[in-house]
Formats: structure tokens, C-alpha cells, sequence
């Protein structure tokens, strides 16, 4: 199955409203991740620093597997981190995994 990429960018000052909605959004990533379809994920940090504390992230990256680019993107509109504000926006590419 193809693999595509999900960039998410946060809207400014997100942390209180990705933390509300983060328990919904990580139950979707289980989900992916026990159908075997999950690659990778995770948020980038607004400064550099592994724990950005009030800082808090500037987005988030996925890549898993999805039969279609249709389908990646229909995915990623259903995201609680979506559905609820805190993306302003989402971009959807094929990815192709080289290494390692």
C-alpha cells in the first residue's frame, strides 16, 4: 500500500486546545498503528527542544499508509486535530520511504 505524508501547521498559541483534543487524535494514531499502516508520527516543537513546555508545537507529521491519495486526505479532514481548529492547514503527499 502507498505511503503518504500528513503535515499538519498549528493555529498560534494551540497547546490548550492539541492537549483537548489529543486523547481523540492518539486514539486515531492506535488505530493506524494496530492495523499495521502507521509509520511514523509526531509533532514539531515550536522551539528546539525535545519538551517545548508553554512553547508547545508548531504542527505534526504522519506518514502511514493509505490506498489513495483520496483517501489520505479524507483521513487527515477527519482528525480531531482538524475537526477542532487546530490545524490552519493540512497538506497531503505521497511519500516514498528510502532509508533507512
Amino acid at each position: 500500500m502507498p505511503l503518504y505524508a500528513i503535515i499538519g501547521t498549528d493555529k498560534a498559541d494551540s497547546l490548550s486546545d492539541r492537549l483537548a483534543a489529543r486523547p481523540a487524535h492518539l486514539l486515531r494514531m492506535e488505530q493506524l498503528k494496530a492495523e499495521g499502516r502507521l509509520v511514523l508520527a509526531g509533532p514539531f516543537p515550536a522551539i528546539d527542544s525535545v519538551d517545548p513546555g508553554p512553547a508547545g508545537f508548531s504542527g505534526s507529521l504522519i506518514v502511514a499508509e493509505f490506498a489513495s491519495l483520496v483517501e489520505a486526505e479524507q483521513w487527515a479532514n477527519h482528525d480531531p486535530y482538524v475537526t477542532e481548529g487546530i490545524f490552519t492547514d493540512v497538506k497531503v503527499k505521497p511519500f516514498r520511504h528510502v532509508l533507512p
